[in-house]
């Protein structure tokens, strides 16, 4: 099945969305991965959904992605003896470590670490950020804070703290069960929440031991300080825009949206855009327009990819919601203004042989109008350097490894194919025209251009660009 996109969509699986029939009808509708959210899911259930996917993935022969987007660390108040206070604006209002019963003029704060890094002038923001508190007093004990937008407070309601840098972990206790059940089912991709600092991502990876790609969500303004150090660390990135715009002004998400695709492409490294892309479509088959637009701005931009979250994972309209991504992002990319754009967004290549190699490829292939690029890549490395080029020809991927096939389903452009490797440079160059001839990239008589390291089968020794006509068989010639 090839898509006529570039842009790759991600469905958050869930109620809505967890049956062989339902995610098979996400995949045809354009799902590239699937999300697993393990905030709502218990591990059985997790197992029960990555194996749904692998059996629609082996009836299609397409390499499918799975994420697990781990919870993450979840601050939250204590209990009120009434269930609930209202609270006024300037009214002095006490966190502390007491455990009793909260009241109109105080409540328990079970975190001890946020206590600790709290300071006068910072602001707790409750109930995503519906209720806002200015810290005046600090001690490891309490925290006396004045209320700047008072509302309703009930129990374990949600704390965020801008300003704070926490001394905490990215990764609970149930997030390392989590991590460890996801790793042995074999995912491709783990969301990794609440990062402050690359640390958060050095200690997943440490757990992770290669088994599956680190993706980085930023989510904290922390991280924002820090974004350069988290890319570096980072295999991908998603930029969680719901979470960010509860601690950061709402007016700033966008451009920092844009800031993060284009530092995420400079390095090399995917970029997912997340959280009420179409948010209406919970319970409309129709998006608003402000939506459509949103989605828009973000294949403009050059995003790797596209999120849907309650969307397709507990609304009524799943299938409509993947499909209306779809269409969305097919008829962006049939705008003229549109390679445009890539084209002036295009970071210069990095001072490496495998870049040079990849920006050399792109500028022959768009030189030359060439139907196909195609990457024999045994990491994925290779597919995702001439990504990203964001060349105007499709890239067909060609790996041996079905795990890479499958971390490339994020990759902008990539179209994989999961083949046996090579045998020489001759049976390289013949079969990745019958494939790109196969899948409907090529005509015979055409010419490809092919991206390799030589020798075969190495990973990071991308030095190889070879033109070939496509013969009446599919098969290459020089």
């Amino acid at each position: 099945m090839r898509r006529l996109r570039r842009i790759k969509i991600l469905a958050t699986l869930g109620p809505a969305s967890s049956d062989l029939a339902m995610i098979r009808r996400l995949f045809e509708a354009g799902a590239d991965v699937f999300r697993i959210n393990m905030s709502h899911t218990p591990h059985d259930k997790m197992r029960e959904l990555v194996a749904t996917i692998r059996n629609v993935e082996s009836s299609y022969g397409r390499p499918i992605g799975i994420l697990v987007d781990l919870q993450g660390p979840k601050l939250r108040l204590g209990a009120f003896a009434e269930g609930a206070v209202q609270l006024q604006n300037g009214q002095i209002f006490t966190l502390d470590s007491d455990k009793s019963p909260g009241d109109t003029t105080r409540v328990n704060l079970p975190h001890p670490e946020i206590l600790a890094a709290l300071r006068p002038g910072h602001a707790l923001l409750l109930d995503d950020g519906k209720v806002r508190l200015i810290a005046e007093e600090t001690t490891k004990e309490h925290a006396v804070t004045r209320v700047v937008v008072g509302g309703k407070m009930s129990d374990r309601k949600g704390v965020s703290l801008p300003d704070t840098d926490l001394p905490v972990s990215a990764m609970t206790p149930k997030d390392r069960a989590d991590l460890e059940a996801a790793l042995v089912t074999g995912v491709d991709w783990i969301a990794l929440s609440f990062v402050q600092r690359a640390d958060d991502v050095i200690e997943a990876k440490k757990m992770i031991r290669g088994r599956a790609a680190v993706m980085a969500k930023i989510e904290k303004p922390q991280a924002i300080d820090r974004l350069a150090d988290i890319i570096e660390a980072s295999d991908a990135l998603m930029v969680a825009r719901g979470d960010l715009g509860v601690e950061l002004p709402l007016e700033r998400v966008p451009s920092l949206q844009k800031q993060m695709t284009r530092m995420a492409r400079r390095a090399g490294k995917p970029v997912v855009i997340a959280t009420q892309m179409l948010e209406s479509m919970i319970q409309s088959p129709v998006p608003t327009r402000a939506e459509v637009s949103d989605v828009a701005t973000a294949v403009y931009e050059g995003a790797d990819a596209i999120m849907l979250s309650a969307e397709s994972a507990a609304g009524k309209f799943p299938v409509e919601a993947v499909s209306t991504m779809n269409r969305i992002g097919e008829e962006v990319e049939r705008d003229p203004i549109y390679r445009s754009v890539l084209t002036a967004q295009r970071p210069a290549p990095e001072s490496t042989a495998g870049d040079a190699i990849a920006d050399a490829a792109r500028q022959i292939a768009e030189t030359l109008d060439l139907p196909a690029l195609i990457c024999w890549t045994s990491s994925g490395s290779t597919a995702v350097r001439v990504a990203r080029e964001r060349p105007k020809p499709p890239v067909v991927a060609i790996t041996p490894n079905i795990q890479a096939g499958r971390r490339l389903a994020v990759v902008w452009g990539v179209h994989c194919v999961v083949a046996e490797d090579a045998r020489d440079q001759d049976d390289m160059v013949s079969r990745a025209g019958q494939i790109a001839f196969r899948d409907g990239f090529v005509r015979a008589g055409q010419r490809v251009i092919i991206v390799a390291g030589v020798p075969l089968g190495i990973p990071g020794t991308t030095n190889m660009v070879r033109i070939a006509s496509v013969g009446p068989e599919g098969n290459s010639d020089i």
